[in-house]
């Protein structure tokens, strides 16, 4: 850049207030990052879910039963590839604040309606045979520094007893994508079904169901409902992804609230950016009116004030998204497993990158149209 010497005196000008600008921005796009990953954090069950699986509760909420009975039923409707079955479990590891999921599974058909996430063969065929076995996440392994072989006591939860139940670790799953839910921790129904009362024996919690086609979603939801209806047991069947969005929406406005938040760190960013670019052009309003005496046109005034207003906010995405990348590993493994796994993808940083680079030229612009309708005489009788 021709000026570029010339820009970079103006911004060494002034060391504190420079240093606590870029400070400024490397706060907000530490903020902007840390709340991208969040949301979608919360979103990314809707995201990654199958177009060709159904999700199958009770109709008056997910915390009632289903009879187990209803599987063949679903199974041999028009569409329907496979079905497998759920319970969720809640029992404590060591500490009620180690919490991770755990669900009772139907080990015959979990591989036919889940397939991207991978059991190895041989600690598969373990499991299958082990009626204490447990498969877990690579992520909640990893956490307990848990491994193949290890036998652990998980302490039931009130309404199974309290009790404390064993298990063996036959496998560790690992997701085909990065965003795949790793945390899980899955074990054979039939252990459940052993140890449970008389009054959960036979049901289960909910349905996922693998469609031949996910042309056939609506109609099939259709049929399994329309199948169970006036019954003891009514069902409401979405979409894998509907089923996740609505389990957000249980959480409140999750993205309004973020998007909030946003907002208020981008407006007060660029007030006090804005703010520190026009200060910086008002002191030097004799030094412009020199250079435009000795022939510098306005646009390229302009451009000197917009790059000033860009460097510092190239700088300060730099720093805040570098200091992003570092803190939210460390921020994700803090949070115990209370949210999904907190991914910055390179989508985020691009994102983050043209919000710095907005804010600087909005900041700059301003003040800058004001360097360039400086005139010379005016401009000289203020030194």
């Amino acid at each position: 850049m021709k000026f570029r010497r010339l820009v970079q005196a103006n911004l060494f000008r002034k060391k504190v207030r420079l240093l606590l600008t870029l400070g400024s921005f490397t706060v907000a796009l530490f903020l902007f990052a840390f709340l991208a990953v969040v949301r979608e954090a919360f979103t990314r069950g809707g995201t990654i879910a199958s177009a060709s699986r159904l999700v199958t509760i009770n109709r008056v909420s997910i915390i009632q039963p289903l009879p187990l009975s209803y599987r063949d039923k679903i199974a041999v409707l028009q569409g329907v590839q496979a079905v497998t079955h759920y319970n969720w479990f809640g029992g404590v590891y060591q500490d009620p604040k180690n919490f991770f999921p755990q669900f009772a599974i139907d080990p015959e058909n979990q591989h036919k309606v889940i397939p991207e996430l991978i059991v190895p063969d041989g600690q598969w065929n373990t499991f299958l045979k082990d009626q204490q076995g447990a498969i877990v996440g690579a992520r909640t392994a990893e956490r307990f520094g848990w491994k193949v072989g290890d036998r652990i006591s998980i302490k039931a939860p009130p309404y199974l007893g309290s009790q404390a139940w064993q298990f063996n670790i036959d496998g560790i799953y690992h997701g085909q994508r990065q965003t795949d839910d790793e945390s899980q921790f899955w074990f054979q129904w039939k252990y459940f079904e052993r140890n449970v009362s008389a009054s959960f024996k036979d049901m289960t919690g909910w349905y996922a169901v693998k469609l031949d086609s996910p042309d056939d979603a609506q109609r099939v939801a259709k049929a399994i409902d329309a199948e169970f209806a006036n019954s003891p047991y009514e069902t409401k069947t979405d979409t894998e992804s509907q089923f996740a969005a609505s389990w957000v929406n249980q959480m409140g406005n999750i993205k309004f609230l973020i998007l909030s938040i946003g907002s208020v760190v981008f407006f007060t960013l660029l007030l006090v950016t804005g703010n520190t670019m026009a200060i910086s052009v008002r002191e030097r309003t004799g030094e412009l009116a020199i250079l435009k005496a000795i022939g510098f046109k306005n646009a390229t005034v302009l451009l000197m004030v917009l790059a000033e207003a860009l460097a510092i906010a190239s700088v300060g995405a730099v720093l805040g998204l570098g200091l992003a990348t570092l803190a939210i590993p460390v921020l994700g493994a803090a949070l115990n497993g209370l949210l999904p796994n907190l991914i910055l993808s390179k989508s985020m940083v691009v994102a983050g990158i043209g919000f710095a680079l907005a804010t600087g030229i909005l900041s700059g612009l301003l003040p800058g149209i004001g360097a360039m309708r400086l005139r010379v005489v005016n401009a000289l009788r203020r030194i």
